[in-house]
């Protein structure tokens, strides 16, 4: 029976469990606090797993042993920008934020300032980041359903979406929690796998690296393909990079795009608001920075790898297609298949798609807590019930759906690794300076964290959209270089022409700075 297939069967096995974990978790869904931040009743561990299912999305499963299949080194250099990134969020971020104590990150301008207008902008940055991210996720499980089950791509849109509707609708953060803690073991079990497979084929550094400097022409091994013979030119592939890092000041771009990105990520922000201590927000910080370098580890190993074996030859011509035509997103698949057959292929696809759910989860939570909490609770029915606010959560998955997948099936063809840079460099320019100043700065106002918010987000989707205009000598990957010290000097200058320092300033500042405040 086609079920007992190895992609199927694992991958089948993965939504059951999601399935069990979400239905068991209903009953915590019942009130705004439970459905939101799940009763802020999570430890480290579990949080921290949650954090790491969080962060780690298909972009790092697929996307970055992507990234260093295709352009070498770059790839690594990606990586220590997620990992700057998320330290620097638990150090400077993260015992505050939970002392802060909220549902949703709007939450924090609005309570910082007491302001309906810095939520309602708040919320539109919500939506743009998750979209931005949501869309890479969404392009890699219609992607490996497209490459390794036969459907088109609209249906592996549509099919994530409704699982995700699901996920979060009824399971709310309790299940969602629960499943992201389960789903990081689970891909990082089928890293692993992969991993102990490629050592055991005899695939150790040195040989790896004998093979990839030594190799300057056409793949040996090419294959038939719809009339034509795949050929990939080893040339173009160097270690020591060149393709995204070009220059120096490209490169400091990159750096600010995604270290600061990690600061402004709103699903990952909102975790630390379900811990029941800021000292358990820090150790689930840290715990999470140890499963993400692990994970780092193995993704950049594999993606040389898997440049090794292609370059090698050898395979079967179907594995080479999927080599060649799979691009920068299902390296990771691909190099399994042609590892260790049918049943390491079922394995990481099911790892994959848990990278999608657990991360694409998240996103769902924030915007569906900006949707039902911050607009439906505060603008359109403030005197809702308890009934009435969850039901309100509900229908927003509802509609979150529908934005990310319309967003999904306009980026079939894109990098999802670079996609979530530009998720990231949004995140940076916009609510990193937010954070950031509002956190350890007494003097920013309502109008100076407005300008920031506005500033980051335009100019952001200027150079993200609009290219053109941008002279080629700074048309750089990732604009951080420009975006994010626009978003931290409008915050700065704007607050200092403006002076309505809120009157309550010191005590804000006490009650997320106290060791003794929770």
């Amino acid at each position: 029976m086609i079920i007992f297939e190895p992609k199927y069967l694992f991958t089948i096995l993965l939504l059951l469990t999601i399935v069990v974990i979400t239905f068991a978790t209903q009953k915590y869904t019942r009130s705004t606090v439970n459905f939101y931040v799940a009763g802020r009743s999570f430890g480290w561990v579990m949080n921290g797993s949650a954090i790491a299912g969080d962060y780690l999305s298909a972009a790092t499963f697929l996307g970055l042993a992507g990234l260093t299949f295709a352009f070498g080194y770059d790839g690594i250099f990606y990586t220590f920008c997620f990992s700057a990134g998320l330290t620097l969020l638990t150090v400077f971020v993260a015992g505050p934020l939970r002392r802060f104590g909220a549902y949703t990150v709007p939450d924090f301008l609005a309570q910082r300032f007491h302001s309906k207008r810095a939520r309602m902008v708040a919320v539109i940055v919500v939506l743009a980041i998750s979209g931005f991210y949501a869309a890479p996720q969404i392009l890699g499980a219609a992607g490996i359903l497209k490459m390794f089950f036969g459907t088109t791509y609209s249906f592996g849109v549509i099919f994530t979406i409704v699982v995700m509707v699901f996920y979060v609708g009824v399971g709310g953060m309790k299940g969602t929690t629960i499943n992201q803690a389960l789903e990081i073991w689970i891909r990082f079990g089928a890293f692993v796998i992969l991993f102990a497979m490629a050592i055991a084929a005899g695939h150790n550094y040195g040989k790896i690296m004998d093979i990839l400097v030594s190799f300057k022409g056409a793949v040996p091994d090419t294959a038939q393909v719809a009339g034509k013979a795949i050929m990939h030119d080893g040339s173009k592939w160097e270690w020591t990079g060149g393709y995204l890092f070009k220059t120096l000041p490209s490169t400091i771009s990159i750096l600010f795009g995604l270290i600061f990105g990690t600061l402004g990520l709103p699903h990952i922000l909102l975790r630390f608001y379900t811990n029941p201590s800021a000292k358990e927000a820090r150790y689930s910080g840290l715990f999470a920075i140890g499963i993400a370098s692990a994970f780092f580890i193995l993704a950049l190993y594999l993606g040389t790898v898997g440049r090794a074996v292609f370059v090698e030859g050898g395979l079967a011509p179907h594995i080479v297609k999927n080599f060649a035509t799979g691009g920068v997103n299902m390296v990771i698949p691909t190099l399994a298949e042609a590892l260790g057959g049918k049943w390491l292929l079922g394995i990481v696809v099911a790892g994959a798609f848990a990278a999608v759910f657990s991360n694409l989860s998240g996103l769902f939570i924030a915007s569906t807590g900006a949707l039902g909490h911050d607009i439906y609770a505060h603008f359109i029915n403030p005197n809702a019930t308890e009934k009435q606010k969850v039901a309100a959560a509900r229908w927003s998955a509802v509609l979150c759906g529908v934005f990310y997948g319309i967003l999904g099936l306009l980026v079939e063809k894109a990098s999802i690794g670079h996609l979530v840079g530009l998720a990231f460099n949004v995140a940076a320019s916009t609510f990193a300076p937010i954070f950031v100043l509002g956190i350890w700065w007494r003097g920013m106002t309502e109008k100076g964290a407005i300008a920031g918010l506005l500033v980051g987000l335009l100019s952001s989707l200027y150079f993200i959209f609009l290219p053109q205009l941008v002279p080629a000598a700074i048309r750089y990957p990732i604009p951080g270089l420009f975006t994010v010290p626009l978003g931290f000097l409008a915050v700065y200058v704007v607050s200092k022409l403006d002076g309505m320092v809120p009157a309550d300033v010191n005590e804000f500042m006490t009650k997320i700075h106290s060791k003794e405040a929770l």
